[in-house]
């Protein structure tokens, strides 16, 4: 993917997002949030914090490897989604 300042605003916006924290693909873009993932998709760069981005609902898109970055980092978690209302960065 070419990198065009609305993908570099989205790699800027989860890279603020602190460690403990999460924010949903529409948290990062509103107006797209299907381009937030498609970014992260094709994003190899090592200091995106990719696994603190989950679905709207709290659930983990990435399984079971994100859910053990986010639970190493303290993120709450309600089952086996991320409880958003105290996740939320």
């Amino acid at each position: 993917m070419r990198r065009d300042s609305r993908a570099e605003a989205i790699l800027e916006r989860i890279r603020d997002i602190p460690p403990g924290h999460v924010q949903a693909y529409s948290d990062i873009d509103p107006h797209a949030p299907r381009l937030v993932g498609r970014v992260l998709a094709t994003t190899n760069e090592a200091d995106i914090p990719w696994h603190r981005v989950v679905r709207a609902d709290g659930t983990i898109p990435k399984g079971s490897r994100q859910r053990e970055l986010l639970m190493r980092e303290g993120v709450p978690m309600r089952g086996d989604r991320v409880d958003l209302e105290r996740a939320r960065a």
